[in-house]
Formats: C-alpha cells, sequence, structure tokens
C-alpha cells in the first residue's frame, strides 16, 4: 500500500470518495489511488441536505468499511464539522481514532488560519494530513452558499498564504475546491505538496470527485462534476425487473431453488 509521501510522483492522482467496502473494492481495482471517506456522505449516503450533521462515529464506521475493501489505494478520512477546531486534546483525539481504530491512512481537514498549528501538532504525533482550501463545506452557513471561493485578488492571496502555510505545517497533500483554474495552477506551481482539485481546472496534481457524482448514482451533480456512467439508470432498471419477476412468479426459478430429496 502506498503511503501519503507516495502521491504525485509521475502521473495524475485519481482520488474519489467512498463510504462503504464494496464501492472501496470496486475503486480499488479499478485503480483509484486515494479513497476519501468525505463528510459528503451526509448528502450522498445519509439523507442529510448538508454534511454539518455528519458525526465522528459515522465517519469512524465508513472509514474502517472501506479500509477492508481496499488493497492499494490510500485512505484518507474527512474529519466532519466540530470535531476538530474546538480543543486540541479532543480533535487529536478524533483524528487519532481513524488512524488508530479505523486503519485510515491519513485524514482531511476543512482548513483555514485555525487548522495551520494543529496540522503540525498531528504531523509531530505520526497522523499524516491533508488539507483542504477553497469552498469548504462545513462552513456552508458561513458562506452563505457553495460558490466558487478566491475570486478577489484579497481572497485568492489568503489561499495562497494558508496553502504556503499548511504545507509548512506538514500536510502531505492540498484539496483545492471549487476556485478559479489559475488561482489553482499558481497553488501548485508554489507548493511542493500535490494539490488535488475539484472544480479547480485541469492544472493541479490529481482530482477528485464524489462517486455517486462520478458513477451517475446522483439525481444532480455539480456543474464542474462530470458522470462516467448511469449508475442510477442501471440500478433502477434491474430492481424493476426484480419487482417484476416476483409479482409475476419467474423467480425464483428452478435454477434458484434447492429441494431435500428425503423431506
Amino acid at each position: 500500500m502506498p503511503t501519503a509521501q507516495d502521491l504525485g510522483d509521475d502521473r495524475p492522482i485519481a482520488m474519489l470518495t467512498a463510504y462503504d467496502a464494496v464501492t472501496a473494492e470496486i475503486a480499488d481495482a479499478a485503480g483509484v489511488d486515494v479513497l476519501l471517506v468525505g463528510d459528503s456522505m451526509g448528502n450522498a449516503v445519509l439523507g442529510y441536505d448538508t454534511t454539518l450533521p455528519v458525526t465522528v462515529d459515522e465517519v469512524a464506521s465508513r472509514t474502517g468499511a472501506v479500509v477492508r475493501g481496499v488493497d492499494d489505494a490510500l485512505v484518507v478520512a474527512d474529519m466532519p464539522f466540530l470535531s476538530f477546531g474546538v480543543d486540541e486534546s479532543e480533535a487529536i483525539k478524533n483524528c487519532g481514532r481513524m488512524i488508530q481504530e479505523e486503519g485510515a491512512d491519513g485524514i482531511k481537514l476543512e482548513s483555514g488560519p485555525h487548522t495551520v498549528a494543529l496540522t503540525e501538532r498531528l504531523t509531530q504525533l505520526g497522523i499524516p494530513v491533508m488539507a483542504h482550501l477553497g469552498l469548504t463545506p462545513q462552513r456552508i452557513n458561513q458562506l452563505g452558499g457553495y460558490s466558487r471561493q478566491g475570486t478577489t485578488r484579497e481572497a485568492a492571496d489568503e489561499i495562497r498564504d494558508l496553502a504556503v502555510a499548511h504545507e509548512d505545517a506538514g500536510a502531505f497533500a492540498l484539496v483545492l475546491e471549487h476556485v478559479p483554474a489559475n488561482l489553482a495552477a499558481a497553488v501548485t506551481e508554489e507548493l511542493s505538496i500535490p494539490t488535488i482539485g475539484i472544480g479547480a481546472g485541469p492544472d493541479c496534481d490529481g482530482q477528485v470527485l464524489v462517486l455517486t457524482d462520478a458513477v451517475g448514482l446522483s439525481d444532480w451533480a455539480p456543474s464542474f462534476s462530470k458522470q462516467f456512467g448511469d449508475v442510477r439508470g442501471e440500478m433502477a432498471a434491474a430492481v424493476e425487473d426484480y419487482v417484476e419477476a416476483v409479482t409475476e412468479g419467474s423467480f425464483p426459478a428452478d435454477e434458484h431453488t434447492y429441494v431435500e430429496e428425503d423431506l
């Protein structure tokens, strides 16, 4: 299994979210480099309207499931809202749990000025940290929506400065979400650690998408995403066929049935 230090050595990094062992196994076999157990599970699979209700226990449970489904991919646990940034010792405990108990290879923090010192402390303790700048959905109530970030000179300079600060603090990679492509390119050029973009243009060192968007399981996907399949349509058709087979009596058929002759 690769380590955080192996990322970005020779080719663009392919990263996807994953929330269970089955999809993790499929993504791993397909050659995905990094699986992020994202707090996007809130919107994608848990039925919440935002990521804010996602708990540490939910991330931990699904991180363990993803770890059990992979052989090669790096697994990164996304730390949910208020699991860090309030009390340092509690944040260390929550992050350490993902490594020690669930087997993750690293954790991701939605980053800001308040996470620089925490990133340094976590890396000192042996917990690899992936930083995340630009659109940070845990601040949705403060941002007022999922709008593009870093669109003014002042905001772009803040993102660049925070990117450098988190690299200096020991982050092994940086997610840049929903920022102008030229800003992402400039940050990528400035950093020695890999950048992974989502809605940040083609010049990052890698790309990440939410799995349900990428495979076409979502009923909606953001404009910067792409659906590479129609899993939702395939599943709907399969379930409809199953219901029809049961209701008309063609399933189970003889080949699906065992009879004990001595009974």
